[in-house]
């Protein structure tokens, strides 16, 4: 009977195990990118993270941008460059999201955006709180 028992405690363990490593399977990161100088290096943060996961089937990324950073994204200023990664990781599943109160203070209006683009309507930094709370690990480079 307690060899049953154990063997019975032992498949349960295993199971709780393997069951939680297939539900954390993906790795969900929340990058918040305020500053323009700033947006060439998180750009390649992301693009460092998904390969070093693995590639971007183990993560999701989440790229949130207020403030100044995010002119460096409306369609006219935007650089060959900048459009060009965001193109390569919006491929690989990664999701752009600009703060509304900074396209209004900026004069931007969503559509200037470069392609793909998500407005976080009750504003950049409580969108980062939002994916927190579910469980986003937050970056800013």
């Amino acid at each position: 009977m307690r060899n049953a028992l154990r063997t019975t405690l032992f498949a349960l363990a295993l199971l709780a195990v393997g069951g939680a490593a297939l539900g954390a399977d993906k790795l969900d990161v929340v990058y918040h990118v305020s500053e323009e100088g700033k947006v060439g290096f998180a750009l390649n943060n992301i693009q460092n993270h998904i390969n070093g996961i693995g590639g971007p089937e183990n993560i999701n990324v989440v790229l949130v941008l207020h403030g100044p950073a995010v002119k460096r994204f409306s369609d006219i200023e935007a650089v060959d460059k900048v459009r060009t990664t965001v193109a390569k990781l919006q491929e690989q599943g990664v999701t752009f999201e600009a703060c509304a109160n900074t396209l209004d203070a900026l004069g931007l209006e969503p559509d200037e955006l470069l392609d793909g683009f998500v407005i976080a309507e009750r504003g950049g930094v409580t969108r980062i709180a939002e994916l927190q709370t579910d469980g986003y690990a937050y970056i800013r480079p």
